[in-house]
């Protein structure tokens, strides 16, 4: 089973640190502060988060999965182990062909 809470100084291995959800998306807060935010994500298979602008860059790690990200309309198919950059303020979309976990961290300037 996994744990509800993240521990400041213990392992973790963040696949497990998150369950699917039939038809739906779970996200969980890591740590929030000033400086930004990191939040663990997972998408069952067909789910997604429609076209949107973030104010800050985001970083999207793949865990588990895969996943299609639209950015400016161009669509970065990701799977498991990869990463791409979300740049500040230009539309993005993100779609899971088939179900995925992703870690997303977000950084204010």
């Amino acid at each position: 089973m996994a744990k509800k809470t993240f521990q400041k100084g213990v392992s973790m291995f963040l696949p497990d640190m998150i369950e699917y959800s039939a038809g739906g998306v779970i996200s969980k807060q890591i740590l929030k502060n000033k400086a930004g935010n990191i939040t663990l994500f997972s998408f069952d298979k067909g789910q997604g988060l429609s076209e949107h602008e973030a104010p800050f860059d985001a970083v999207v790690q793949i865990l588990d999965g895969k996943a299609d990200i639209t950015i400016d309309g161009q669509t970065v198919s990701l799977q498991a182990g990869e990463t791409v950059i979300m740049p500040a303020d230009i539309p993005h979309a993100l779609h899971a062909p088939k179900k995925f976990k992703m870690l997303l961290t977000m950084i204010k300037g």
